[in-house]
């Protein structure tokens, strides 16, 4: 039943500038994030070059990204084409790739992925998991790449890059299978089906004067590598440029969203489900998983002429069930959680604005707000590091544990210098009233990000320690809602922290009591370094 929209958070207090997703100036060393572009609220993009050519950063630098890489929702989540309907004789075959190089084509390893993690479990400790494989890129990529997924089902775990998506043995990392696409990957959503399908978006013109438009769909079976339908969207729709879109997937649906467009497909077979939703307002883009949520802008008379909403809307019928109307002036960035709807929001610019994160119950009324007081609260968006395929459901940072026991909200705090690395605090909020319960910190030159509530646990990403620091790891730890002292779940090697460190801004995963990092954006100085870097790392026994 639709709710009547909630003005503003009904916060207790007013959101400080900064306090929460203000990258500030980094740092040498510090999280990375790559350079702001102009004020554009998240989810309106402006459209670059159509001449610009694909691919990603230039070799030397990194291109900025949409947004900031301030804000995985840990969620239990792991991480070509044919003719529309799968119509065309040239549809692709996953198959290992025994052809010579070429771009997009894997490389020979020098090592394969199990024998260079075998090198550094020499120097395992009694109590740390293994290192199970190290994944180079192998991929000859023009102008760098941006690397989606990863995605698991079963014992693979696949992502897509450039005009190649490939599987890997969760086990060993060997590659089970790799399927050529005839364009490059432009979008795809954070989280697979259940049953381990995924659709991904692709570049239907990829000539120097084309307009890039994101408008092709390629349905991927995981666990085999096949491309089951494929189909072409209808730019008469929507004129805009489609080279940015949102995907997400929740249940058997998979939708678009961004610049406007709303579309939603059966993921199973292809058919269309909907194609727009009621009234004037644009949609920014859509969350998914247990929920799908959207964030909406909507005309006004307000000074920026619109908006923003959340709302919730039934996947198979695009109906909104409920709407959420944001206070006027703020934007909706991102989503950390759907199941309870957790959202960050922001007001003025991307830097040095005025940041907040706004719970909500299940009925779209507002729940809480957390109030920091002192605390730089920050999240972290990895997948936004990377040029294209952002979501707006790939965030770390921030978990919910809606629990009757618990009913906490886990908020890591903004890294702050110690010596040449860095540390942070986490801080937790009871989720009905926005009130601090507990500040933990993080061991010194390391960081803690929560991934996701579990069992009455948080589970957190601990980051390796600074290069001084000796015989120490990074891992996945667990706090309770009383707080006290991190406890292993999961103990990095210590004799793997300098790889490790080598995987900034990672998506990282936990699951099954084995973790996985990867690198969202692929890019080199040189050719050989770019197929040399290492894009993927697991632990676990």
């Amino acid at each position: 039943m639709s709710q009547p929209p909630q003005q503003g958070f009904g916060a207790p207090y007013e959101p400080q500038p900064g306090v929460y997703g203000d990258p500030g100036q980094p740092q040498p060393g510090s999280y990375g994030y790559p350079p702001q572009p102009p004020t554009v609220p998240y989810g309106r993009p402006q459209p670059q070059s159509p001449n610009r050519p694909s691919g990603g950063r230039s070799r030397g630098r990194l291109v900025a990204a949409v947004l900031a890489g301030v804000l995985v929702i840990g969620a239990g989540v792991w991480f070509v084409a044919g003719g529309d309907d799968g119509s065309d004789d040239k549809k692709p075959v996953a198959k290992e790739s025994t052809a010579p190089k070429q771009p997009g084509a894997e490389s020979n390893r020098k090592k394969t992925p199990a024998a260079e993690a075998a090198e550094i479990n020499k120097g395992r400790k009694e109590g740390e998991a293994k290192v199970r494989w190290i994944q180079k890129n192998g991929v000859d990529v023009p102008l760098g790449a941006s690397a989606l997924g990863p995605w698991t089902t079963g014992g693979i775990v696949a992502k897509a890059m450039y005009r190649t998506v490939s599987g890997y043995s969760l086990e060993d990392g060997s590659q089970k299978w790799s399927l050529r696409l005839p364009a490059d990957v432009c979008a795809a959503p954070t989280r697979p089906t259940a049953d381990g399908k995924i659709v991904i978006g692709l570049l239907t013109d990829t000539s120097a004067n084309a307009e890039e438009n994101c408008d092709k769909l390629q349905m991927i079976d995981l666990a085999t590598g096949e491309a089951v339908w494929s189909k072409t969207i209808d730019r008469a729709v929507n004129s805009d440029l489609l080279r940015y879109v949102v995907m997400a997937i929740s249940g058997d649906v998979m939708t678009i969203g961004g610049l406007g467009r709303a579309e939603a497909y059966r993921v199973s077979d292809g058919k269309p489900l909907w194609g727009k939703l009621p009234g004037s307002c644009a949609v920014n883009g859509f969350a998914g998983g247990s929920v799908l949520l959207a964030s909406v802008s909507c005309p006004s008379q307000s000074e920026d002429g619109f908006h923003d909403e959340v709302r919730r809307i039934d996947p198979v019928t695009g109906r909104t069930l409920w709407t959420y109307k944001v206070r006027k002036g703020w934007n909706v960035d991102a989503f950390h959680s759907v199941d309870p709807p957790v959202i960050f929001l922001r007001k003025g610019p991307l830097v040095g604005g005025t940041s907040a994160i706004a719970v909500l119950n299940d009925d779209g009324t507002f729940r809480s707000q957390p109030a920091p007081g002192g605390d730089a609260l920050e999240g972290r968006c990895p997948g936004k590091e990377r040029e294209l395929g952002w979501n707006l459901d790939i965030c770390m940072g921030v978990a919910a544990d809606t629990d009757t026991d618990t009913d906490t909200l886990y908020v890591a705090t903004k890294p702050r210098p110690e010596g040449r690395s860095f540390t942070n605090d986490v801080v937790a909020f009871d989720v009905s009233t926005g009130k601090k319960k507990w500040k933990v910190p993080s061991p010194a030159t390391q960081t803690l990000m929560p991934l996701r509530g579990e069992d009455g646990k948080v589970l957190m990403y601990l980051s390796p320690p600074g290069p001084k620091t000796k015989d120490v790891g990074g891992g996945i730890m667990a706090l309770g809602p009383q707080g006290g002292t991190p406890q292993p779940v999961l103990r990095h090697p210590a004799s793997a922290a300098a790889t490790e460190r080598a995987f900034e801004e990672a998506i990282v995963l936990h699951t099954d009591g084995r973790s996985l990092l990867m690198l969202p954006q692929v890019s080199g100085e040189t050719e050989e370094e770019e197929l040399e870097l290492r894009t993927m790392i697991a632990f676990g026994d």
